[in-house]
């Protein structure tokens, strides 16, 4: 365990989301992204001018990521979709697990060659009742990994050798052997196995060290993980018990932007902790990379 705790300053965002999650670098337009899943709204939030912007559907809505012409990709039920920021316009594009009406989209990221890899669970969370697939030019998901819980943060190294996943209730990140051409992955080992009093492994990044930040819910943080040690490295604490996911981001990519849910809090724990639902910036002594837009 860690014997000394860096103090990081924070900077809150008011959102109040039921289950904030799916943050996102926008590059181009200088501005994170993220989500309330059950609430179904898209947050938009200008860094340099402090701005936000909302946008609101009738599904749940669990990841936000970029296509090219200038589209956003967004994870809606089962449902992939783009969607033009200028004329709010939706264009459906591909479904999964069309016969299975309670399972909803997860977490999601773009591999470096640009497919988009995006996780199911069931709202009942059974167990092993969740997927993970790959979704390519072609639009027809492919099946990656079954007998899913939570499909949750995902994580590619900078060399494309390796692919890190986290299926949350089995408190462990995985790592598996990836094929940048092909896409294939094979089960490596496990290289961050979460001891239960730091809470479950959500959403996570990678920095420019090959550290994985994640957020731990219940576990009121962002902790920095050494996936081939396995050592607990640093965190971030927050005043919220359930952190959902996190995305570096701003000029220098040293910006984390934080997530965090108000879901399984009580009313007393809820006056206990106001600031759960809002987003946190943080500046980190670590950069990560810029997100990787899909081909789609």
């Amino acid at each position: 365990m860690l014997k000394t705790l860096k103090t990081y300053n924070y900077t809150s965002i008011p959102s109040q989301c039921f289950l904030g999650e799916g943050p996102y670098w926008h590059s181009e337009l200088q501005c994170f992204f993220w989500v309330d899943i059950e609430k179904g709204k898209l947050f938009q939030h200008h860094l340099e001018s402090g701005q936000t912007k909302t946008y609101s559907f009738p599904h749940r809505l669990a990841v936000v990521l970029e296509g090219k012409d200038d589209q956003l990709i967004l994870g809606l039920d089962r449902k992939l979709a783009s969607f033009d920021l200028k004329t709010e316009e939706l264009k459906w594009l591909t479904e999964v697990e069309l016969d299975l009406l309670l399972h909803r989209f997860n977490d999601g990221k773009v591999d470096p060659n640009g497919r988009i890899w995006i996780g199911t669970l069931s709202t009942l969370f059974t167990e092993g009742a969740g997927s993970l697939y790959c979704i390519g030019n072609d639009l027809k998901p492919k099946k990656m990994l079954s007998d899913l819980t939570i499909s949750n943060g995902m994580a590619w190294t900078a060399d494309n050798q390796t692919f890190y996943f986290i299926d949350t209730p089995t408190r462990k990140i995985k790592a598996y052997k990836f094929n940048l051409e092909s896409g294939e992955i094979e089960f490596d080992r496990v290289a961050v196995e979460i001891p239960k009093e730091l809470g479950f492994p959500d959403g996570m990044s990678i920095d420019s060290e090959g550290m994985l930040w994640v957020a731990h819910y219940g576990g009121s943080g962002v902790y920095r993980w050494n996936p081939i040690s396995g050592e607990l490295l640093d965190k971030i604490e927050l005043p919220v018990p359930h952190v959902t996911s996190c995305s570096f981001g701003g000029k220098d990519l040293d910006t984390l932007l934080i997530t965090t849910a108000q879901e399984n809090l009580s009313d007393t724990q809820l006056k206990e902790f106001p600031l759960s639902g809002d987003v946190f910036l943080v500046k980190t002594t670590a950069k990560g990379f810029l997100p990787n837009k899909s081909t789609i």
